[in-house]
């Protein structure tokens, strides 16, 4: 019998389980293709506003029985809430999963939506936005999204705007859920020591009561608008982040783009970390990540130094983006490789990252990727074929940067300085 198998219910949630003799724990997670890219602009945050409220109390339970009841079992139960899917998870030892799926589908289908509760979590969601606003290095990514895709919801913050959360409803709220949160637009996944036949016993009588019907709105693709964003800020540090345009998360070409990201900025050993900090003590954090959607996507570099020190480190990223686009070694390759492999594997030796790999699979591709086929697919990946990419990528005219802080922009590197907006 396969380890890995995929049924789906009469009402179109899919059930996809990945069964790992040994493991004492099994993760279960209901993930819905509808985040913040779903929105609009007068709805940004619902999403992750949702998110919060079905932890609020159902039916059956209070918000304290839910904490309790996870935690009389030493399990974990949580969500998060991305552009594009947002997920709810709990992890618990293999004899509790009947509990597991109790709770998740209790708080999924029978949530309360109270009005009181909900103005009570209004103020938290106020405050984790404040949070985010008073730490630069948070706020930056926020900002960049922002300038990188204007006018399109990937732009937008997932958490909304204080404006946003303030003005909803509690019948704009419910709206969005009962007509987002269907089934067709559900995908549960779970992974552990479990029985898939077990899992869909279970959950085909817990979540029978899904709604059918509903509707899944947004945008297209949206498209990256190059250029220069100060934004002044009476800082200790200046926060810059330098971006370019990358194919999305579901191209061929995302193996490269693994790869590059590691060699830039992925680690203690990268160009960026070496340069920048080990080399020349400019800044403490500087590294870049991937922003991948399903039809979009962004390599950015961030740092935070000193207002003095900005000019230099914006000037040796922007000379890594283009020996990057000149060619890499094919011994940074090969550490690449390794280095992306064996993180890879070393995370999927948990129950909790095996599910969200088979849930991001089934949305991005529509099947399981075996983990042979991602060794097979880093391993494809030439010096020659990993030149061509970089050097369409890093084109100086699809360079996106903003900057927050103490900024000057008469000491910019001219080829940013004559972009300022």
């Amino acid at each position: 019998m396969p380890l890995i198998q995929k049924t789906v219910l009469d009402s179109g949630i899919k059930v996809i389980t990945e069964e790992m003799p040994g493991v004492e724990s099994s993760t279960i997670g209901i993930w819905v293709t509808s985040g913040s890219r779903n929105e609009t602009p007068a709805s940004s945050g619902v999403s992750h506003f949702i998110e919060h409220l079905l932890f609020k109390g159902t039916e059956r339970r209070s918000a304290l029985d839910i904490s309790r009841e996870i935690e009389s079992v030493g399990g974990v139960l949580n969500a998060f809430t991305g552009r594009e899917y947002t997920c709810f998870y709990v992890k618990v030892l293999n004899k509790d999963l009947p509990l597991a799926i109790d709770l998740l589908s209790d708080i999924f289908i029978n949530s309360r939506f109270d009005k009181v509760e909900m103005e009570k979590e209004k103020m938290v969601v106020l405050q984790e936005i404040k949070m985010v606003e008073d730490t630069p290095d948070d706020i930056i990514h926020d900002t960049f999204a922002e300038r990188f895709w204007p006018n399109h919801p990937l732009g937008r913050p997932i958490l909304g705007t204080s404006e946003t959360i303030k003005s909803m409803e509690r019948a704009d709220i419910l709206e969005y859920f009962n007509s987002h949160y269907i089934a067709g637009n559900v995908l549960i996944t779970a992974a552990g020591g479990l029985r898939h036949t077990k899992v869909m016993r279970l959950v085909g009588k817990a979540f029978k009561k899904v709604k059918k019907v509903g509707v899944k709105k947004e945008l297209g693709a949206p498209r990256p608008k190059s250029g220069v964003k100060l934004v002044k800020k009476d800082l200790e540090q200046v926060h810059i982040c330098i971006g370019v345009p990358v194919p999305a998360q579901p191209h061929p070409d995302r193996y490269g783009i693994y790869l590059i990201n590691t060699i830039l900025g992925g680690g203690m050993s990268s160009r960026l970390f070496q340069e920048v900090r080990e080399k020349r003590g400019l800044a403490y954090s500087v590294y870049t990540y991937l922003s991948l959607c399903k039809d979009a996507g962004a390599l950015v570099a961030y740092a935070g130094a000193s207002p003095e020190s900005l000019p230099e480190v914006a000037r040796l990223i922007l000379r890594e983006f283009g020996r990057c686009a000149k060619g890499v070694t094919k011994e940074e390759l090969d550490n690449a490789r390794e280095q992306l492999k064996g993180g890879m594997l070393l995370g999927l030796e948990t129950s909790d990252n095996r599910m969200t790999k088979l849930a991001r699979d089934e949305m991005f591709f529509g099947k399981v990727v075996p983990v042979r086929e991602l060794v097979k697919g880093i391993d494809g990946v030439t010096l020659a074929g990993l030149g061509r990419l970089a050097k369409r990528i890093f084109a100086p005219s699809g360079l996106t940067v903003v900057a927050m802080g103490k900024v000057n922009p008469k000491l910019l590197p001219k080829s940013l300085a004559n972009k300022v907006d």
